[in-house]
């Protein structure tokens, strides 16, 4: 698969619909607390939103979806919560896999997997197996992923593999290294939950990305708040560091 272009390099194609969505699925214990449930109750009900989200962007033809389902931050939560994360994230494993494959998905899993214990990494890397010949979409699962961690990893690995030493790097040189060099630059990043935040998610490939913020916790995100976020994205002049003027014309043109 060949490697998208930089949106600092060259203007992309834009539409109507975003090629690519980004979510932080943000919410799922404040969720459960309102209900007087535990922390984890909120985290199994966000799993259906999951599901939701994968289907409203297949009948799209949405191509790219990326889910930051666990930071490389998130180890800080409570160890119980953490135990119990890795535990769903296992379970989501083994159940959902099959049902992805059937509906012609591609799943990727990008982040560290060295803290991961040898079951769950081995059941990440037969997941993706199962699907790579997919041809539909592709969801990018962030586990144990910081933005931060993705460029240090991308050059560390593109050091590592540069026979000469190496003085000077360009984008081109370091996009191959990157956890998606699969995908283009998210065209509409999503996080709910009302923080208005990033979070070290995706901080390079978020350069040019329209970003929506909703009130919405997770486990309530439907198809009805999805679409609130695509007549957001509408509306949105993407210059790409053109002048309205310029975007008007070029808008005119095509």
């Amino acid at each position: 698969m060949g490697f998208f272009s930089s949106s600092t390099k060259q203007v992309p194609d834009t539409g109507e619909l975003p090629q690519h969505v980004a979510v932080i699925m943000d919410g799922n214990g404040r969720w459960a607390k309102k209900r007087f449930l535990p922390r984890v109750a909120g985290h199994q009900r966000g799993l259906e939103s999951v599901r939701q989200l994968v289907k409203i962007c297949v009948r799209l033809d949405i191509k790219f979806l990326t889910l930051f389902a666990f930071s490389s931050e998130n180890w800080r939560r409570p160890s119980d919560e953490v135990t119990f994360l890795m535990g769903l994230f296992l379970e989501a494993l083994e159940r959902e896999v099959s049902k992805l494959h059937e509906a012609n998905v591609i799943l990727k899993l990008i982040g560290d997997r060295s803290p991961f214990n040898e079951v769950l990494q081995q059941k990440m890397l037969e997941a993706e197996q199962k699907t790579a010949a997919n041809t539909g979409l592709t969801l990018s699962i962030a586990v144990n992923y910081g933005g931060r961690w993705d460029v240090v990893n991308a050059m560390n690995a593109l050091l590592q593999a540069s026979p000469e030493p190496v003085t000077e790097i360009s984008e081109s040189d370091l996009t191959p290294y990157l956890s998606m060099p699969y995908a283009p630059e998210p065209d509409l990043f999503i996080r709910t939950g009302g923080e208005t935040r990033i979070s070290n998610f995706l901080l390079w490939q978020l350069a040019y990305t329209e970003l929506y913020f909703t009130p919405t916790l997770w486990p309530d995100f439907d198809d009805t708040a999805f679409e609130e976020a695509l007549a957001s994205y509408r509306q949105r002049e993407r210059r790409f560091g053109r002048t309205s003027e310029q975007f008007s014309t070029n808008s005119s043109a095509t």
